[in-house]
């Protein structure tokens, strides 16, 4: 079986998160900025250690917060006595309401990129992910309900299968982040020397750390190898959050690492 990691790139507006992304899997790199106004997903293949995993990629635009865990109320399906199904208030997470967020608080792992000639950019990196850490604890949705007999308690269970309702478990307390450094052709210009953003995200904040140019195709194979080494290190194979995508290869490429 084929593990799928689903990853979430975010950062600020023009760090270069397309461009690294799209010089990973196509080696192309356009020196035309084009705003990313709206979520892609990128499904790649890597072969790493001489097993294959399934990449899906977000290419997030800018938001300006990770998504939060507070729900909205919405009409779903119910079963009511006779086994019919109809609707009823159900609370979904936000993140569902906004398109540019769907797959972000249950993404395997995260890239956060940087300008490293660009404080500001930092700064929202350093936002994001304490957001994350804050978030992710919550982030997995438990369903309680008040059942006076087992009969009942069948009932429910048999609207999730007639009306398609589920519960995903699992646990969202260990995270694998990824901060990137993009630009690095541009080293004269950085805000601050590279160790002190090394030391403050691998001892600090206990992330893992990569400086990249899109542009020269510098250490972007590395910083998708350094992730995924991460991730499974973690226990990719044991997350039940994992799903097998079929097709990827033909879709984009496959990629030995």
């Amino acid at each position: 079986m084929v593990e799928t990691l689903s990853i979430a790139v975010i950062g600020a507006p023009g760090v270069g998160k397309t461009s690294i992304i799209r010089q990973f899997i196509y080696n192309d790199f356009s020196e035309v900025y084009t705003p990313t106004r709206s979520r892609y997903v990128y499904r790649p293949s890597v072969i790493l250690n001489g097993h294959m995993y399934d990449l899906k990629i977000l290419d997030v635009p800018p938001i300006s917060s990770f998504p939060a865990s507070t729900s909205q109320v919405q009409l779903c399906l119910t079963l009511d006595q006779a086994g019919k199904c109809g609707l009823s208030k159900c609370s979904f997470p936000t993140e569902w309401m906004d398109l540019r967020c769907r797959g972000v608080r249950n993404a395997n792992a995260y890239i956060l990129v940087y300008d490293i000639c660009c404080v500001e950019s930092f700064e929202y990196v350093k936002m994001i992910r304490q957001q994350i850490m804050e978030h992710r604890a919550a982030s997995w949705y438990h369903v309680t309900m008040s059942c006076p007999s087992h009969q009942e308690a069948s009932r429910f269970h048999a609207a999730q299968d007639v009306c398609g309702m589920f519960v995903r478990e699992g646990s969202g307390n260990e995270v694998t982040i990824l901060v990137v450094g993009s630009k690095r052709d541009l080293q004269r210009q950085r805000f601050t020397p590279r160790r002190a953003v090394s030391v403050l995200v691998k001892k600090t904040w206990k992330c893992g750390y990569v400086e990249c140019s899109a542009k020269y195709n510098w250490h972007v194979v590395l910083l998708f190898k350094e992730l995924l080494g991460i991730a499974v290190a973690r226990g990719l194979r044991h997350n039940h959050a994992s799903i097998r995508l079929q097709g990827a290869l033909q879709r984009n490429r496959c990629s030995i690492m």
